[in-house]
């Protein structure tokens, strides 16, 4: 990518271990082979005590207009002043300008059509992250939406032929012809992703349907999304983030302590430091989505509940698992989602739950807190049976494809690449043929959460034994540890065109991890 790498001093492996030899503030710092690949930013403020700041919800946002076809929507992404740390105005760009932004709730086959608007100093380019979009409309990274003010500072470190650019405003179709899921949309531009979602550009998008609605699942009140992100904070009350260019318009790149990853020591939840919530003792179902750049969350309840397992998941980032499964924790990493049932019920009134991080330290350790404030009559049930889930078999693949996730050099450049090779639109990975079952096999050398445009797959294998727990259901994202290999199995359907698949730390990708395949 025009050498931008090459300006910058990378990051060592050491043996050994399994750990990850970063520079970090102060000197180098050992990661554990568990814990999130990156180097921790420290707080210049002083900040809150966790749990005196109420969980909020972001707002639904209202269709302008609906016909017989679809729901239209308007979105403006500007700079905007939110409260986050009590008394405290951190500048933000945000959807709406808000942090996070909006949430869309759709139904299942009715298309919604976004209308985004660009007020911001730079481009923006939105993915819609888990959606079975058409590419013109699946966000491209060099797709930009320019700004309304005007833009004079090209398309930076690469050219794109191909490239579909708007002034101002883009007109973006999301068919919605899919399985009812937590998805999420958020900032994609090339070399910029990882900046642009820190400063606030990221909300949530929930498709529904009526296999999921005929099921005695917790709703309303007790159905709780949860968008977990790290932040840091300057001195100023401003989010800290060590970009090489502040303006976010010519040089990308962080500085370099932090070329494996920035991990903030403020956890925010819906846009709140460490919030708390009043829940009833009733079930709750908890839509978690890990939305940090780069941190990993091992997500437990303290204190555990006294007969059984924390958790009872139901669903995975594509929705509905056949069968719900139990878990003490629930690990997730950057782009991951969980839909999970928590039983209040088993806890007396007054009752304080901490949800707790267990790969965290210090203030990264506690996540948020629910008090049990009442008793309330429980109508709510998790059936034996949530969903159909078609099996993929290793037989019904026509190919099996090989990619690396690996530090590495490529010319006189460092960076982050798959199969040796940093992002350049004009390489093409792959081109899985429209219908075709295929298997790819990643191998990393660090922890990688790996991401696919267009499909969701399924886990066939996890170092060549059986998945983990976590892994069941349909996924569009999967968690390597350091020199892990996964196996993973789609079938590629829906639209001809050309999408990306990545490393979901924000960083990574922006240094190159990322990789164009085309179904044809």
């Amino acid at each position: 990518m025009s050498g931008r790498l090459g300006r910058r001093r990378f990051l060592g492996i050491a043996g050994g271990a399994g750990l990850v030899l970063a520079a970090g503030l102060g000197g180098p710092q050992l990661l554990a082979q568990r814990t999130s690949t990156g180097a921790i930013l420290r707080s210049a403020i002083r900040l809150p005590a966790p749990f005196q700041l109420p969980l909020r919800m972001p707002p639904v946002l209202e269709p302008v207009a609906q016909d017989g076809k679809a729901d239209h929507y308007e979105i403006t992404a500007r700079e905007a002043a939110a409260e986050i740390l009590p008394g405290v105005r951190t500048p933000i760009w945000g959807y709406e300008g808000i942090f996070p932004g909006p949430t869309i709730e759709s139904r299942r086959g009715r298309p919604a059509i976004v209308r985004h608007r660009n007020d911001l100093p730079v481009p923006t380019v939105v993915h819609l992250h888990g959606g079975h979009t058409p590419p013109e409309s699946d966000g491209y990274p060099t797709d930009l939406i320019l700004p309304t003010r005007g833009w004079s500072g090209g398309h930076h470190s690469m050219h794109d032929p191909a490239a579909v650019i708007t002034e101002g405003t883009r007109d973006y179709t999301f068919p919605l012809d899919q399985r009812a899921a937590l998805l999420w949309y958020h900032d994609h531009r090339m070399d910029f992703t990882g900046p642009a979602v820190y400063r606030g550009l990221a909300g949530l998008h929930i498709v529904r349907d009526d296999e999921e609605d005929a099921l005695p699942l917790p709703r309303g009140e007790r159905e709780i999304p949860l968008l977990i992100t790290d932040r840091a904070f300057a001195a100023d009350g401003s989010f800290d983030y060590p970009s090489l260019d502040p303006s976010l318009t010519r040089v990308p790149g962080v500085t370099d302590s932090y070329l494996a990853g920035v991990l903030g020591d403020v956890i925010l939840v819906n846009g709140v430091p460490w919030p708390v919530h009043e829940v009833s003792a009733t079930r709750h179902r908890l839509r978690l989505l890990n939305a940090s750049n780069a941190r990993r969350y091992e997500l437990a309840l303290d204190p555990p509940p006294p007969d059984g397992p924390a958790f009872v998941q139901i669903g995975s980032d594509g929705g509905l698992l056949e069968s719900p499964r139990e878990h003490g924790s629930i690990t997730l990493a950057s782009a991951e989602r969980v839909d999970a049932i928590v039983d209040f019920g088993r806890y007396p009134v007054g009752t304080e739950v901490t949800l707790v991080n267990r790969l965290g330290a210090g203030s990264t350790a506690q996540v948020m807190r629910f008090r049990v404030a009442r008793r309330e009559r429980d109508d709510a049930a998790i059936p034996a049976r949530l969903s159909e889930v078609e099996p993929l078999r290793r037989e019904q693949a026509v190919v099996t494809r090989d990619f690396s996730f690996r530090s590495g050099r490529h010319g006189d450049r460092h960076g982050w690449l798959i199969g040796g090779r940093p992002f350049d639109t004009g390489y093409v990975a792959a081109r899985p043929r429209l219908g075709d079952v295929e298997i790819w096999r990643f191998v990393t050398d660090l922890h990688h959460p790996i991401h696919l445009h267009l499909v969701n797959f399924q886990v066939l294998s996890r170092g060549g034994r059986a998945p983990g727990p976590l892994d069941g259901g349909w996924k569009d994202t999967v968690d390597l540890g350091p020199g892990e290999a996964v196996e993973v199995i789609t079938r590629f359907d829906g639209y001809r065109g050309r999408y990306v698949f990545h490393c979901h730390n924000a960083e990574h990708e922006d240094m190159g991890m990322m990789a164009t395949f085309e179904t044809v």
